[in-house]
């Protein structure tokens, strides 16, 4: 079991981004949540099989079909042990 914590930016709200996210991590065996962050960009905290967690983060370079990543930031956080994958709201 890992965790990572994932920063995107470039056009990530108002698109989708969350809904699509969560539909993926939970295809993924990924637990965590995402969120709108006030600087535009969209936060995630993923957990799960290092496997699982590299695919989710490949999908988190392309997004959903209307956004536009320009950067996705990742770096190793502590396991939270999650149960499954929410979308927090502002």
């Amino acid at each position: 079991m890992k965790h990572i914590n994932i920063k995107i930016t470039g056009k990530v709200q108002g698109v989708g981004f969350r809904e699509t996210t969560k539909i993926i991590a939970n295809q993924m065996m990924v637990n965590g949540f995402v969120r709108n962050e006030k600087d535009g960009s969209v936060y995630i905290e993923a957990e799960g099989e290092e496997i699982f967690l590299e695919e989710f983060v490949n999908w988190c370079n392309e997004g959903p079909d209307r956004s536009r990543v320009e950067n996705v930031e990742v770096s190793d956080g502590e396991v939270k042990n999650y149960r499954n994958f929410e979308i927090f709201k502002k």
